[in-house]
């Protein structure tokens, strides 16, 4: 079972714990969603007397190729905390640390027991700890893991998890919980009950699915094809269907994604008669905008070759097959955005609208791309749907999707990890309490 933040006892004890604030590029906050769904958890510790310690990755600042770390405005917290501060009227402080090398931070210097010192007597009300990924343990396969992990838990008394956004076994998320006692967070557990909505789904059930990369995808699209009555792509993924099913020529996509495309249709042939194909698409001869290029709408089934296909016409949102698939479900997912943006937009626009005349359905959006795109075209819906119980809008699409390949959200490596600590530190199911006589 999984351990819950309202199980534990709090009071005057240091809180660190993990979200997915993962919303700044070049500096700037993108879209709050993600920061403004976490708030819930951190005022209720607060509320219980906690002090908290906050951590975030931001981005990929790390070289793959040559593993050194670029830490920077571009990939820095400092945004996120000036927002917190205002949203919350709080003194947040990231502490300055001095371990500093090509390869990051390479672990937690005393100076930050200063900091810790003004958490405790109130003169700050809050530690927001640097991008988890400028330290050289984070992502890393080795001992450096272990070593941040231990080095984090020696922060605070108890970890609490409201990251289900960031799925992936990284020290922040998994390894910290080896040593403290830990708890999901509120948002945790409540992105937790919504995902059960779309494994065992009110039928019928309509996904929509786009990305960029369909070899990340065969293991998900797999899955929910077994699951869903009808299932809509979009995006590079559906181009690279069409160059697969119809052997249709289109710039951008390579032999590696029809490769990864034909395998789909192999492993998942038994229900690829549940796909619905969006017929009309949008040929640009530009990438970059619809005023540098001539852009045209063209029925797929009349389609050889193609420059570049950027979006799904709105008129293909008119076709019966696929308004059915969408006004006649019980259950619907979306993961997608239509259309390459910020450029092409119709598609996405067509379909949201589509879904929102469906009054009965639960709608379920991933996170990411799909939820900003929602925020950015239809603002006014975007308001109101955040405050109905029929819509739900993931913090993590790509969790989401995992959670899906997976049967279950407790294969992924950080919900996992929770379970097994409560096993370990709570064998009885005794609420952590170190001030029993």
């Amino acid at each position: 079972m999984l351990p819950k933040l309202q199980d534990a006892n709090l009071s005057d004890k240091i809180v660190i714990m993990r979200v997915d604030h993962n919303v700044v590029k070049k500096g700037k906050i993108m879209d709050t969603t993600r920061i403004d769904a976490t708030i819930s958890t951190i005022v209720n510790i607060l509320r219980q007397g906690g002090h908290i310690i906050l951590m975030t990755h931001v981005g990929r600042p790390r070289d793959k190729k040559t593993g050194l770390i670029e830490m920077t405005g571009a990939t820095d917290v400092q945004p996120i905390v000036d927002y917190l501060e205002r949203k919350l009227k709080l003194k947040i402080e990231i502490p300055d640390l001095h371990l500093i090398s090509e390869q990051g931070f390479l672990g937690i210097d005393t100076s930050i027991n200063n900091l810790i010192y003004d958490l405790y007597q109130g003169h700050i009300d809050m530690i927001y700890m640097p991008n988890t990924r400028w330290f050289a343990g984070e992502e890393s396969d080795n001992e450096d893991a272990d070593k941040l992990g231990y080095q984090l838990a020696g922060l605070a008394d108890v970890f609490v998890n409201d990251a289900f956004g960031s799925w992936q076994p990284h020290a922040s998320t998994v390894k910290i919980a080896e040593y403290i006692p830990a708890y999901a967070g509120l948002l945790m557990q409540e992105e937790i009950e919504h995902l059960n909505l779309i494994l065992e789904p009110e039928h019928p059930f309509t996904a929509v699915v786009a990305g960029s990369k369909f070899d990340t995808k065969i293991g998900p699209l797999k899955a929910l094809l077994e699951k869903v009555d009808n299932l809509i792509l979009g995006g590079v993924i559906y181009n690279a269907y069409l160059a697969a099913k119809y052997g249709i020529s289109i710039n951008g996509i390579g032999e590696k994604d029809v490769v990864a495309a034909k395998k789909f249709m192999e492993v998942a042939s038994e229900h690829l008669h549940k796909i619905i194909e969006p017929r009309f698409v949008v040929e640009s001869d530009s990438l970059e905008s619809k005023k540098e290029g001539r852009f045209r709408s063209h029925d797929i089934h009349k389609l050889k070759k193609a420059k570049f296909i950027l979006d799904a016409a709105p008129e293909s949102f008119e076709q019966d097959d696929l308004k059915k698939a969408i006004l006649g479900a019980k259950t619907i997912f979306v993961n997608a955005v239509m259309g390459l943006t910020p450029n092409f937009s119709e598609g996405t626009l067509s379909l949201y609208n589509l879904i929102a005349k469906n009054s009965e359905a639960t709608k379920l959006f991933g996170g990411g791309d799909t939820i900003q795109e929602f925020r950015v075209l239809l603002p006014g819906l975007f308001t109101e749907a955040a405050n109905r119980n029929d819509f739900y809008f993931f913090t993590g699409g790509g969790t989401v999707l995992k959670a899906i390949e997976e049967g279950t959200a407790y294969g992924l490596e950080p919900v996992e990890v929770l379970v097994a600590n409560k096993e370990e530190f709570f064998p009885d199911g005794c609420d952590y309490d170190d001030d029993e006589d």
